[in-house]
């Protein structure tokens, strides 16, 4: 029997807005959302999908260095610089792949601001594509339709609308590559609402995929609101790891303690830099993914780590939390030592654990304590750190 190859698709993400209407200092795709950039996790919803081939973004050059942010590491080819509107935006993404090696056999659509988007969405628009040349994700209208009467449409009602056979469209809008590649450069200069409209406009038949409420547009702050609860809501296997660490002191100007270099006359021994704080947060979140110790992810017998930086054990164990498709809800960090003093230095030490873990600085807590002299901390002799993290990982 002749094998059956699969066609390539390819999934134009669209994040060339600026996002006035939303308000923030930087453009709704690169603002956090459950621990993570919008873009990166529309991103990934499409890196994922099995029937996906590639990703390409179309941005605004302005945020380039937000968006290498927002997707690093995923391993994308370099973005496309978007036009003056959407639609000139999706038409140089467009030229973009064509221009390419090996254009594909299909194109998703796709808003950066739509993070929720399902796989069973994303497979359901390319399956359509199978018998007709576009396809669009779309919610049917469930709402009573009014019109109104006065200027841009409030005001008194003026009738109401049949709402029979309406549809909300959504994205991913599918299509068959070519097809929409000609259909954009033909309606060049025009304004139309969306990438259905410009293919409507060519003669190509676009088939209704039904999609899900979840897949809304982030516009305002409130829909951003609303993204993170419908995404903590899926994360319902809680889980809590605790950590504990010892170092003792040796000559030295200077330790390091939850990532700061905090002056004293003192060191502290061990194989990296010995930082006690992030070492036990490194194993209180490793516990609770129950993937076992710090040692047994960077033996003290291996060179490497001498000398190490300890935020880079803390930032493989947040990632471990996000490959899992998780997010780290809190992390709690106690200081046992009679000196140096952490007090000063608690505000500083919340930040810079919360900038290794991407999360909200609100979400970590540091503190400090002494042993009233007793033991090796009262006498001085070193540092020990106890921490305690709670994770949310998908059911």
């Amino acid at each position: 029997m002749p094998t059956c190859i699969a066609p390539t698709c390819i999934a134009l993400i669209v994040a060339g807005g600026s996002g006035q209407r939303f308000g923030a200092e930087r453009p709704k795709q690169y603002l956090e959302l459950a621990g993570k950039p919008v873009l990166r996790r529309t991103v990934e919803a499409f890196l994922s999908h099995p029937q996906v081939t590639g990703v390409r973004v179309v941005i605004d050059p302005t945020w380039r260095e937000a968006y290498d942010a927002a997707v690093a590491g995923l391993g994308l080819p370099d973005p496309v610089a978007g036009g003056a509107s959407r639609q000139d935006s999706v038409r140089n993404g467009l030229e973009a792949l064509a221009a390419a090696d090996g254009a594909p056999d299909l194109v998703l659509i796709h808003d950066a601001a739509r993070p929720l988007i399902d796989a069973a969405t994303i497979g359901a628009v390319i399956d359509a594509l199978e018998t007709t040349p576009g396809a669009i994700a779309a919610v049917p209208v469930a709402d009573t339709l009014k019109r109104g009467s006065g200027n841009g449409g409030a005001g008194a009602i003026a009738g109401t609308v049949d709402r029979e056979g309406l549809w909300r469209a959504q994205t991913p809008q599918g299509f068959r590559f070519p097809a929409i590649v000609e259909a954009h450069r033909a309606a060049a200069g025009l304004s139309l609402t969306d990438d259905a409209a410009v293919a409507e406009r060519a003669g190509l038949a676009v088939a209704l995929v039904p999609s899900k409420e979840d897949n809304f547009k982030v516009t305002t702050p409130d829909d951003l609101t609303r993204a993170t609860r419908a995404i903590m809501s899926s994360l319902w296997d809680v889980r809590t790891g605790s950590g504990f660490d010892v170092h003792r002191f040796t000559d030295g100007d200077f330790v390091t303690l939850c990532g700061l270099r905090v002056p004293h006359d003192h060191g502290l021994e061990g194989h990296s830099d010995a930082d006690v704080g992030l070492h036990a947060l490194t194993d209180a979140i490793l516990g609770a993914l129950a993937a076992g110790d710090i040692g047994s992810h960077f033996p003290p017998t291996d060179p490497r780590w001498r000398g190490a930086d300890s935020a880079k054990f803390l930032r493989h164990a947040a990632d471990l939390v996000a490959e899992r498709g998780g997010v780290i809800a809190h992390a709690d960090v106690t200081i046992i030592c009679e000196r140096p003093k952490v007090g000063p230095h608690r505000a500083a030490m919340a930040e810079r654990i919360a900038q290794i873990l991407g999360i909200e600085v609100g979400r970590v807590s540091v503190k400090a304590t002494t042993t009233e002299q007793l033991g090796f901390t009262g006498r001085r002799e070193g540092i020990a750190a106890q921490a305690v993290a709670t994770i949310r990982l998908p059911g």
